[in-house]
């Protein structure tokens, strides 16, 4: 079976190998074999810690090849899209049947590969806060792979959307996803105070956005690509008991293929569009992730295997 690993002799320290072993399901695990994963920023830190050996990928959709022993989840044949924990890259993937959700006919394999890890992140941010229902929003990289779900989710929920972006070029990009109010910093004092803020780019970003903060309010902050963010006691006086939380899209666990049922289902309503920016053969995995480091990819990176 082909798929990639990690190799530090190999160009980005990554190899597509055709010897790998065949997945080996346990009871409650399907086969997939994956007509395309999309990729994440946040696989490009486990490449660099994880540098030989490790089979990455965690957004895959593709087929049921295989369904599973205990007879839960779906049928062989069935169209389905998958996170896992890792090895999504390959041919062919095992998969828990509660981390799959099934694809309708009017979401294609390239759209569901896209969804898993930015989706499950916006849909699971956005419903820390309780309701949105009239509700001040600040998404920050409202054009990046999960901002751009994120923008879209919040406002079908009926939130107010302030959407941050890094510069103005962008700015259009974001008015396409829906949103009205669009800056691309935050020193405007007249901006908020925001009830919820997903943040994924930190630093001053995330400062900035702190103070803006209405009280009791939330921020997640699930990426930092513009570095750490120093914050103290001060920079909450504004915005009494507001927090900041490190958030990561994995719990709850057991309900993941519920959440990407609910996600696929936006998509086939076209109450959710995903933003591919990139589709590429899977051989061009490695220029691909070189050009997310540089932030070259607007919207998500998907990769179609040829079957």
């Amino acid at each position: 079976m082909r798929g990639f690993i990690t190799d530090p002799d190999e160009p980005a320290g990554l190899a597509l190998a055709d010897d790998l072993p065949e997945p080996n399901p346990a009871a409650d695990e399907l086969i997939v074999e994956v007509g395309a994963y999309s990729v994440n920023r946040g696989e490009l830190y486990l490449l660099g810690q994880r540098t030989d050996g490790w089979r990455p990928g965690q957004d895959a959709a593709g087929e049921v090849m295989r369904p599973a022993a205990d007879g839960t989840g779906p049928q062989g044949g069935t169209r389905v899209v998958a996170v896992v924990d890792g090895a999504g890259w390959s041919e062919r993937v095992a998969v828990p049947t509660r981390h799959v959700a099934e694809l309708p006919d009017a979401v294609t394999t390239e759209q569901a590969a896209s969804l898993p890890i930015a989706g499950l992140t916006a849909l699971r941010a956005l419903r820390l806060n309780g309701p949105l229902l009239g509700r001040s929003v600040l998404i920050t990289g409202a054009t990046g792979g999960v901002g751009q779900i994120a923008v879209q989710l919040a406002l079908a929920a009926g939130a107010r959307v302030t959407a941050q972006v890094s510069s103005p070029d962008r700015e259009e990009e974001a008015r396409e996803l829906g949103a009205r109010h669009v800056v691309w910093d935050l020193d405007d004092e007249s901006l908020g105070p925001f009830h919820l803020v997903l943040d994924g780019v930190g630093g001053p970003v995330l400062k900035s956005a702190v103070h803006r903060l209405a009280p009791g309010a939330t921020v997640a902050a699930y990426g930092t690509v513009g570095g750490a963010a120093e914050l103290g006691l001060p920079d909450f006086a504004s915005a009494p008991l507001s927090k900041v939380v490190g958030f990561f899209h994995a719990v709850p666990e057991d309900e993941k293929g519920a959440d990407l049922a609910t996600l696929v289902h936006l998509v086939a309503e076209r109450r959710l569009t995903p933003r591919l920016g990139v589709v590429r053969d899977w051989a061009q995995t490695r220029e691909v992730l070189s050009e997310l480091a540089n932030r070259e990819v607007r919207g998500k990176a998907v990769l179609t295997l040829d079957g």
